[in-house]
């Protein structure tokens, strides 16, 4: 069979991904194998994956390939998550634009309907992504957050949790999303560093007669739209500029409302003018301070975010243009003291990045946290959660933990899971999975009967049904005791991006161990951040994050797989540029051409050939070396670290070094059992690439030789690697050394390729070089290697490790070149001597590295030191 060019990752990546399916290798069903289990992050059914999705799903599918291989019953959940605001919101915006309707033109179930072909649409592309990226994931169990078996989990958890006391109805200050017109949780809000402006306003003071004093007190706020809201004026009752004001009231500028002036430690007296404007309905310390000293709520704002009829003044408003209009009315006023610049913090909707959250008084639904987390919070701190890395997350999750907030879990949308709660009238409620069993249950606890009781209108937050996903997506809430779940939960890994370890990871925690009594997984693997090579986060706003299919039609899935992989070291963020993904495109390449190379040399037995025997053996121990040493760093998810090492022993000692020296003479044939050989070393580096690289790995697997039915890479299980002998591994290094050291000054020297040369050596371990003479020799064109006592005249000289070579040509040598090279050397060896004596000398250095890292270091000074006198002799002798 004729080879093309180059690899054709087209070609390759449909042909192979439809065999893995019609195979049924991804199908997943217990058995006696130990499970290794991963639930997709359920992406958003919003639109496409961005380049974060694609480093996440990499992930977890070098993991579950990596263990399928390793005996493992690997099972890989796929699915997508409704995502209440941000699919209602574009379903929203799809009606208005294409089809000229609004929202509340339309009954809930006429809305659902147009919610769920976007879903069937959207779901769909992001399905596709996922195959051509050449995900492993059983497709027989895909879910989604809004399936009915899994919309009957979320109802049952809510209800329990009611019953338990653990979830509850009030009115309290909550985030609101005046884009979206819902409640918010704490983690849906991102706070920005912004420059604002503080406002300095008059309020006129009045006796508790009402009669004026003349006096006014100024107050300093961000936010003027609000003063028709204000229903006190605080002022630290330790502060003497204001003691005199007892007893007295404050006129609300614009509105003439009369207020009282409050006494409270909680103003700093030394901040501003030490007085404080009291919004109960704006703010969540002046709600505090509100319930503190009976004040009453004037709510100044619609759900739109637009002044309401109790602001009384700009009415219909939106509040950032109500807040021009009102900062005009008070300079028109002479109310207006003064404008400044101001650093403040300002909180964004998550899902609405353009929208400032308003802080509101609303009753909504909530979970209480403070139990529910404790067990959660043991479960990480006590390892039986491990958390990677842990350096970096271990103590944001605690701090999250021990200083959590209850949940606000009610949303005020119709796409999502229907809060189970039935009111009649009178706003009198009970909890309930059906109409029929509401009103069972109201007749027992009010013993009143009714015919007819009104469901809740909102729906409940995303995340209640997503903190349920290791569990559900085997029906373990559902149907508790059933095969799936008791076989495949715990789940063994999560991977996820750091920036929901709040919203979801820290909840399946709790979930888990509310309805499984067992964590929800052993492992958290947070991936970094993916920027653009500015530093950037890739975000659509910025247009900076490529489309994944359109880099997969560029360089081929396996490249755009290599190239988010090789730059992304865990829990890091990571530059990503499309150079990588070149770099992975040629990675293709180059094995390719290694292909085309041995299958194009003609094997036969007993060639007698003196080179091959040694370049196997130490190919052999390297490749145990490598193969453990990726064992090594899978156990602790060091992924990116592990496909450098894997890359490194291609394509450079596989590629650049092994094949070159075995490689037969022109026209030559290769003994047959360095070609069996060589045949097997191909397929245990594709067998190990394969987690990383799977269309490639998979296709060269088929061409190296025959293979019979059943025999493919997907499943092919890994053996454990053997031991390694170092002596063996040292060796071939020092060939390596020798023979670039010895083509470097070739090439200085200008000896052309093709001329031959003798090798001189001078050593006081001749045994050392005896099993790489004849490698080098090939490798450097030398007609002759032997060993000498003394300097060779006239020879170029040079000094590798501690030994000095004499390269003996027919071109004239300058001694002079030779000298100043060599003083060039030996002024960067003293140069490096003293960094490693320096590292040695520190006292912290040698105490608190590990005991191999110092000897290291000081293997390095000996080394380093012996090279130095080689050097200064050879000086000498020149």
């Amino acid at each position: 069979m004729e080879l093309s060019k180059n690899y054709i990752p087209a070609s390759a990546e449909d042909k192979w991904y439809q065999y893995w399916m019609d195979k049924q290798y991804f199908r997943s069903v217990p058995d006696g194998r130990p499970p290794f289990t991963i639930v997709i992050p359920p992406p958003n059914v919003t639109g496409v994956l961005h380049m974060g999705h694609t480093l996440n799903e990499t992930v977890q599918d070098i993991l579950v390939r990596h263990a399928r291989m390793s005996g493992f019953n690997a099972c890989w959940v796929p699915g997508s998550d409704h995502a209440s605001i941000a699919t209602e919101s574009k379903v929203v915006n799809m009606l208005k634009e294409e089809k000229g309707i609004e929202k509340s033109q339309l009954t809930r179930e006429e809305f659902l309907k147009y919610a769920y072909e976007w879903k069937d649409k959207y779901g769909g592309i992001i399905y596709h992504q996922i195959r051509k990226l050449g995900c492993s994931v059983d497709w027989d169990r895909v879910s989604f957050t809004m399936d009915d078996h899994y919309y009957k989990a979320v109802i049952k958890v809510f209800i329990d949790l009611y019953q338990k006391g653990l979830i509850y109805r009030g009115a309290r200050m909550i985030n609101w999303d005046p884009k979206a017109k819902t409640a918010l949780s704490d983690e849906e809000v991102e706070y920005k560093e912004l420059n604002g402006k503080l406002y300095h306003c008059k309020y006129a003071i009045v006796n508790a007669a009402g009669e004026a004093t003349g006096e006014f007190i100024t107050i300093a706020t961000q936010r003027p739209e609000t003063i028709m809201g204000d229903t006190a004026i605080c002022v630290n009752p330790e502060d003497e500029r204001y003691a005199h004001l007892k007893d007295h009231y404050a006129i609300v500028p614009l509105v003439n409302r009369k207020v009282p002036i409050i006494f409270d430690s909680y103003v700093d007296k030394e901040f501003g003018t030490g007085a404080l404007k009291v919004t109960p309905a704006h703010d969540i310390n002046d709600y505090n301070l509100g319930l503190k000293h009976n004040l009453p709520v004037v709510d100044t704002l619609n759900d739109d975010g637009t002044l309401s009829a109790a602001a009384e003044v700009f009415v219909g408003e939106d509040r950032f243009r109500a807040r021009k209009k009102v900062v005009a009315a008070l300079a028109e006023q002479g109310l207006l003291v003064k404008e400044e610049e101001y650093a403040t913090r300002l909180g964004y909707s998550q899902r609405n990045p353009d929208t400032v959250v308003e802080p509101r008084i609303s009753t909504q639904w909530f979970v209480k946290m403070a139990d529910m987390a404790q067990p959660a919070l043991n479960a990480v701190v006590n390892g039986d959660v491990k958390i990677h890395p842990g350096d970096r997350f271990l103590a944001t999750y605690k701090y999250w933990m021990e200083n959590v907030k209850d949940w606000c879990i009610s949303r005020q949308l119709w796409w999502g899971q229907q809060i189970p709660a039935w009111y009649d009238e009178s706003g009198q409620f009970v909890v309930a999975e059906t109409h029929e069993e509401a009103l069972q249950l109201y007749a027992s606890q009010f013993g009143l009967e009714a015919t007819q009781l009104k469901q809740d209108e909102d729906c409940l937050d995303t995340w209640f049904s997503s903190w349920l996903w290791p569990m559900e997506v085997f029906n373990g809430i559902s149907q508790p005791d059933n095969p799936d779940i008791q076989y495949y939960y715990p789940t063994s890994v999560l991977v996820t991006g750091q920036d929901i370890i709040f919203f979801w990871v820290a909840r399946m925690i709790m979930a888990g161990l509310e309805y499984k009594q067992e964590k929800p997984f052993s492992d958290v693997y947070f991936t970094g951040m993916v920027r653009d090579k500015l530093g950037r986060k890739m975000s659509k706003q910025l247009g900076n994050s490529p489309d994944l299919l359109e880099l997969i039609d560029r360089y081929g899935a396996d490249a755009v797989r290599f190239g988010i992989m090789i730059s992304s070291p865990a829990g890091n963020d990571l530059l990503f540029d499309d150079a990588s993904c070149e770099q992975g495109r040629n990675f293709n390449n180059k094995m390719w051409n290694a292909l085309k190379l041995v299958t194009m040399w003609t094997p036969e037995e007993n060639t007698g050939a003196p080179v091959p025997d040694f370049a196997v053996e130490w190919f052999e121990n390297r490749l145990n070396e490598v193969h453990a040493e990726v064992e090594r760093l899978f156990r602790d998810f060091r992924l990116s670290e592990a496909l450098k090492s894997i890359y490194s022993l291609i394509w450079d000692d596989f590629c650049s070094w092994y094949l070159e020296w075995i490689k037969p003479g022109f026209e030559q044939p290769i003994d047959a059992g360095v070609y069996r050989k060589t045949i097997g070393f191909f397929e245990r580096l594709v067998q190990l690439l394969h987690p990383f690289m799977p269309f490639v790995t998979e296709e060269l697997y088929h061409l190296l030789r025959e293979r019979q039915a059943g025999d493919d890479l997907v499943i092919r299980q890994f053996t454990s690697p053997s031991a390694v002998n170092s002596s063996i591994l040292a060796e071939g290094a020092l060939a390596k050394e020798v023979i670039s050291s010895i083509r470097d000054v070739r090439n200085k020297n200008q000896v052309k390729p093709k001329d031959t040369v003798a090798v001189h050596i001078e050593t006081a371990s001749e045994a050392a070089f005896r099993r790489i003479e004849a490698i080098i020799s090939k490798q450097v064109n030398a007609n002759a290697v032997s060993y000498t006592k003394e300097a060779v005249p006239g020879a170029i000289t040079l000094v590798v490790q501690k030994d000095k070579f004499y390269i003996v040509t027919d071109i004239q040598v300058d001694p002079a070149a030779q000298k100043a090279e060599l003083e060039k050397e030996l002024v960067y060896q003293k140069g490096f001597l003293l960094s490693v004596e320096k590292k040695l000398a520190n006292e912290r250095f040698v105490q608190n590295a590990k005991p191999e890292v110092v000897e290291n270091e000081r293997r390095k000074k000996e080394d380093c030191a012996a090279k130095i006198k080689a050097i200064e002799e050879t000086l000498r002798s020149l």
